[in-house]
């Protein structure tokens, strides 16, 4: 029998979008897959919606994220895990979408040598299905260029062998709440997996106006929190484990802090001595003392004048 893949997917209030997603599995040309749905807590009618689709395939499995378990998208995928029999995972969002082949495909390019198979995805509007762009995920520096975002694997992209996640210490950090793929991603790819790239863009991935990645640009600040505290777990753990150039992986993180702040002083937001204190401290570290002084400049002219965008391009 051809192995099984367990698809693992977290939902909250997402009724009006999730079957187009549980259609795109039932529609797969590969037939040997569970479906785990975790409910973070829904109080619209997921359950009625993802109901009836156990009804009609025992493929599919509904579950609650137990009470005791943090409330959030990645707590639901640990707990899908410890559900899964499958011989592959692959972590897939409510509102992400297969080519009727991908999970064939996917299977295909495995050999026993590999851990993971990761294909492109498409970016999509999610209400004209649109196409927006591909990710990039060929790189010959994949440590680093995965750090700094010039290749993407998102959530769905890697198929993963089971046998690779159970040896981690933990799965998802269910503190983290934006950039949860990217913290999780980072550290497999510490392990040195052996990965099969797949040139073909199998998933689509809908854009919403609502994503987490919006929220951040809207100055959502627990989004902002949530991206602070996985950029500086990271920049800790390649301290320790020296697999990423450290001062390439701090400039980054300052020129992210430095892009936040300049948003946060052009709205007057209450947070942006926050933000201040952390840029500071990533251009004290990088001994970088003309940008201290620009930085130093650009927080008094704002806050003065709310003038001084210049100290911050």
């Amino acid at each position: 029998m051809r192995p099984l893949i367990s698809i693992i997917i977290p939902t909250f209030n997402r009724a009006e979008l999730i079957s187009e997603t549980l259609d795109s599995i039932l529609a797969q040309t590969y037939t040997n897959w569970e479906c785990i749905i975790i409910d973070d807590g829904s109080t619209d009618n997921t359950d009625e919606v993802v109901g009836s689709y156990v009804d009609k395939d025992s493929r599919f499995q509904y579950h609650q994220r137990p009470l005791n378990k943090l409330k959030g998208p990645n707590s639901c995928r640990n707990y899908g895990f410890e559900k899964s029999k499958g011989e592959f995972i692959n972590w897939f969002d409510s509102d992400d979408l297969y080519n009727n082949n991908a999970l064939e495909r996917l299977v295909n390019s495995y050999s026993d040598e590999f851990d993971l198979v990761v294909c492109r995805l498409e970016k999509v509007n999610s209400k004209t299905k649109i196409k927006i762009k591909d990710n990039p995920i060929f790189t010959d520096n994949l440590l680093l260029d995965y750090f700094v975002g010039n290749v993407t694997f998102y959530v769905s992209g890697p198929l993963w062998r089971k046998s690779l996640l159970l040896k981690q210490l933990y799965l998802f950090d269910e503190e983290i709440r934006y950039l949860d793929d990217w913290d999780f991603n980072l550290r497999m790819l510490y392990n040195n997996p052996k990965i099969k790239y797949l040139d073909e863009s199998l998933i689509k991935y809908c854009i919403h106006s609502e994503s987490l990645s919006h929220e951040v640009s809207k100055l959502n600040y627990e989004e902002i929190k949530s991206e602070i505290f996985a950029r500086e777990k990271q920049l800790k753990i390649i301290s320790e484990n020296k697999k990423v150039n450290k001062i390439e992986a701090t400039i980054f993180v300052k020129n992210r802090y430095k892009y936040i702040l300049r948003d946060l002083m052009v709205v007057n937001y209450e947070k942006k001595k926050e933000l201040f204190k952390l840029l500071l401290k990533k251009q004290v570290e990088l001994h970088d003392f003309y940008g201290i002084l620009k930085t130093i400049a650009g927080f008094v002219s704002y806050s003065l004048f709310n003038k001084g965008y210049f100290f911050y391009k």
